[in-house]
């Protein structure tokens, strides 16, 4: 059932993005008056799950339809040649017949959508109706500052359906967040995280220079960038971001885990029998184990891994007597007091709820947007990184749908947690906008480069480069598809997703 929930909420949000994509090319098309052939949503090679076309003023419908071809070979003089078919000699219940309305429909491989457009050079390499000539209503025949709009509204659209989605999510639900600026005892970071730099106790002041104050981005920022800002010891202190330490944090998964609150060594319940009979009590204040002085979490488990299987000496501050001591407190085998530390208390010190008004939440809407943006960009950083290497943890669809978010309640139900999936959406949408301007052939980008190259120019790109182009960008996308989702399914049968 989760992995079920899982799946739809990534198809649902696929194929909100895919639509509103796609419709902000095909609007600007339609306003200025560019034919657009097909409007699908996921790719339909050799056939379509359905499809829709208004024909006679009549919307005609067709389930699991063979694509029909737009070519036919001919003999010409002794030769063999392909050539677009002539509509004309087509029955009028030949949806072929009417290439003036657009064919709208679902694909079956749920890789994202597209809009062809007349007389453009895209994905589907239609080269046939190119060597014709221009007609008044392809998108070659345009004035290039309109095919420029055509080309930008898809990832425009992605750009305004993030901020308005992060507006109604800090205006209706508002922003819950770990305060960095409470950690009283400053942090605790895992040997990874030590590495980076860090050290327990630290006060985190900045990253780059920029104030930080959500856990929940200082941990990603970090990863990302140059140089952080701590109080140590009662001074400040900037030291640079060391990548072995990154390296480490991508490699055990834990991103989200090598940093966290610094905890008191306060005793919330006894779990095993031998603590219940040593003495230790509910609510005590470990100080010291030994003669040694004990004051948090990090400082316990070196000295108690000392005394696996021993008794130790532990002297703790109890409520309304003071310090106590408990001169034989046993540790077992592997190093444990059989206690639950209180770590209750200080998480809900330390979160933050914040409310926003509309007026507020629109503004804040989109410094989110921004902000997921610079994420985004930033990670190429330690993609790219011989050291960090971090495309090994680069994830496609099935690792997107692994970690797709679900609400489990008591009884183990799982549901559709909401703000998060919204949260995921936006998120997905400002990186599919980023992306899709990356100037590759075969992306919006490519076709905005060779747009502005001609806007400045003053004259088009040749067309058999603008096909040449194409293809080497479409084989690029292609492979690189094959190679993030080859990446996965090993991923899985080796145990690493």
């Amino acid at each position: 059932m989760e992995l079920a929930i899982k799946i739809f909420q990534f198809i649902l949000s696929i194929s909100i993005l895919v639509i509103l994509h796609e419709l902000g090319h095909f609007l600007p098309a339609i306003w200025f008056k560019t034919r657009a052939e097909k409007f699908f949503l996921f790719f339909d090679p050799y056939f379509s799950i359905f499809s829709m076309k208004k024909i006679n003023g009549t919307w005609k419908y067709k389930f699991l339809s063979q694509n029909l071809p737009d070519t036919e070979v001919i003999e010409v003089n002794g030769k063999k040649q392909e050539v677009a078919i002539d509509i004309s000699k087509l029955p009028d219940t030949d949806w072929r017949k009417h290439p003036e309305q657009t064919k709208y429909g679902i694909g079956w491989l749920p890789f994202g959508g597209y809009v062809k457009i007349a007389g453009m050079v895209d994905e589907s390499m239609d080269t046939e109706q190119l060597k014709q000539p221009a007609q008044p209503w392809e998108f070659r025949s345009k004035p290039a500052w309109q095919r420029l709009i055509i080309m930008l509204g898809g990832v425009t659209v992605n750009f305004f359906l993030a901020w308005l989605i992060y507006s109604s999510l800090s205006f209706f639900n508002g922003e819950t967040y770990t305060d960095i600026k409470k950690f009283e005892n400053g942090v605790e970071v895992t040997e990874a995280g030590k590495k980076m730099g860090f050290q327990n106790g630290d006060h985190l002041i900045s990253i780059d220079g920029k104030p930080t104050e959500r856990l929940e981005n200082a941990s990603i920022n970090i990863l990302l960038g140059d140089h952080v800002t701590v109080l140590r010891n009662g001074k400040e202190v900037t030291f640079p971001i060391n990548s072995d330490g990154v390296a480490d944090v991508l490699k055990q998964k834990e991103a989200k885990l090598y940093i966290s609150p610094r905890v008191p060594m306060v005793i919330d319940s006894l779990v095993t029998p031998s603590a219940k009979t040593s003495g230790l009590a509910s609510g005590d204040k470990i100080v010291s184990i030994n003669g040694q002085k004990v004051t948090y979490f990090d400082e316990l488990s070196p000295v108690l891994n000392q005394n696996k299987g021993k008794t130790v000496a532990v002297d703790v501050e109890r409520k309304g007597a003071g310090i106590v001591a408990l001169p034989s407190v046993p540790v077992d085998k592997n190093g444990k007091l059989g206690v639950q530390i209180d770590t209750k208390g200080i998480a809900q010190s330390i979160v933050t709820n914040k409310k926003y008004s509309f007026g507020e939440a629109i503004p804040r809407g989109f410094t989110r947007t921004i902000e997921a943006l610079t994420m985004q960009v930033k990670q190429f950083k330690i993609m790219f990184n011989s050291k960090i290497q971090g495309y090994k943890s680069v994830g496609g669809p099935i690792a997107i749908v692994k970690n797709m978010p679900v609400d489990r309640n008591a009884n183990g139900d799982v549901a559709i947690n909401w703000p998060a999936f919204w949260s995921f959406t936006a998120m997905f949408s400002i990186w599919l906008a980023f992306l899709n301007l990356i100037p590759i052939p075969g992306l919006d980008g490519g076709h905005v480069l060779f747009t502005l190259y001609e806007i400045i120019v003053g004259k088009p790109v040749p067309q058999k480069v603008l096909e040449n182009a194409q293809m080497i960008g479409v084989i690029f996308l292609l492979g690189l598809m094959l190679l993030i989702f080859g990446s996965d399914i090993f991923k899985v049968f080796t145990g690493k997703l």
